[in-house]
């Protein structure tokens, strides 16, 4: 498709543009908030994308309206579709590349309302980047062809491996302070409630393993050798399960779903087993809002239903519902038999729409 000038081919090089200066930052070393700006500048890339699909289709009606049918106007100009709505309109994503975009739109959000240093975060979703701009391009291709493919524009990024096992070693350290240890809790929840089918694709995160290639090698072989995974046989797939399993460090894989999760339920009954005073579902819910546990109805609405404490719950995306570890049945527990927490404060505090701190209350 060859684009004449106009407002589609002018979103569209905007949208290239973004890309292009995305991964010029990304592998900048020493760039700052590499990380950020990668994924800010992608978020435009994906949205310009999408805006010069429709312009190209529909013409230019990508525009937020009022109840009156006006377009919605913001410092004198029409408020165009962000990227969510763009996705949605479109839905022609397929449920792993939805679900990588969702991920850093998220993530975008949480990482530009705090003043911290997120380089760190860097290691942590290297192969979620990895595939937002893999995404791009397949997208970019099926829409306007194939003459606008970016790759060839495109490096490999050089790693050192002895600086990077340091650099890992200071970001875990990093990882350690308390704003980003919220980053670090979401992109652990988000991954832990997508499905395990989508989780393992290539189009949410890409998982790179470099072997060296030392035996024949032709001159004229390219140093690196992408390869596609529904190319190989069984017999080499097999073969990289086996690479895959001698790398993984610490990683244990069980066919258990949701191991050692209780039910709101379950929580109350265990709790009664302790407490004789009939510890019921309205005192479950008191605990569950003074101590921001999950979201409630009492906090407001919109809320995100992933922004829980995960040391004691996560939500269930599959069932949309909650799932408790057993480490708050035991901070319930261990609070009330103390006499620290009695049916009185939380009631009391809850009728307030107060919040108690919970590190005065926390089970070390």
């Amino acid at each position: 498709m060859q684009l004449r000038k106009g407002k589609t081919k002018t979103l569209l090089e905007s949208s290239i543009d973004c890309a292009l200066l995305a991964v010029e930052i990304y592998n900048k070393p020493r760039a700052p908030f590499r990380v950020e700006s990668f994924i800010t500048h992608m978020v435009m890339s994906w949205t310009r994308l999408l805006q010069a699909h429709f312009n190209y289709n529909i013409g230019e009606t990508f525009f937020y309206k009022e109840d009156n049918g006006r377009y919605k106007i913001i410092d004198g100009e029409k408020k165009a579709w962000e990227l969510k709505t763009c996705i949605q309109k479109y839905g022609g994503l397929p449920e792993a590349v939805g679900s990588n975009l969702d991920f850093f739109i998220k993530l975008r959000n949480k990482i530009e309302h705090r003043t911290i240093s997120k380089d760190e975060i860097g290691l942590m979703i290297f192969g979620e980047c990895q595939s937002l701009l893999y995404n791009y391009e397949n997208e970019l291709i099926k829409l306007f062809g194939s003459e606008y493919a970016i790759n060839e524009s495109l490096a490999y990024s050089l790693q050192f491996s002895r600086l990077r096992t340091a650099k890992q070693v200071e970001a875990n350290k990093k990882l350690l302070s308390t704003e980003v240890k919220e980053i670090k809790d979401f992109i652990e929840k988000y991954r832990l409630n997508i499905k395990e089918s989508i989780f393992n694709t290539q189009e949410y995160s890409i998982k790179l393993i470099q072997v060296p290639k030392i035996a024949n090698t032709n001159r004229s072989d390219l140093a690196i050798e992408f390869v596609n995974w529904n190319s190989i046989s069984i017999e080499d797939r097999e073969n990289y399960q086996k690479v895959t399993a001698l790398i993984k460090d610490k990683v244990q894989k069980t066919e258990v779903i949701n191991p050692a999760k209780l039910k709101p339920g379950a929580v109350v009954s265990a709790v009664n087993q302790s407490y004789q005073n009939n510890f019921n579902h309205f005192d479950h819910k008191c605990l569950l809002y003074i101590f921001s546990i999950k979201p409630t109805k009492e906090d407001g609405l919109n809320l995100d239903p992933f922004e829980t404490n995960t040391r004691y719950c996560h939500y269930d995306e599959a069932h949309n519902d909650y799932l408790f570890k057993e480490e708050w049945t035991n901070f319930i527990i261990s609070n009330i038999t103390s006499g620290v927490l009695t049916r009185e404060i939380w009631k009391s505090t809850f009728d307030k729409k107060q919040k108690l701190e919970m590190g005065k209350y926390q089970i070390e």
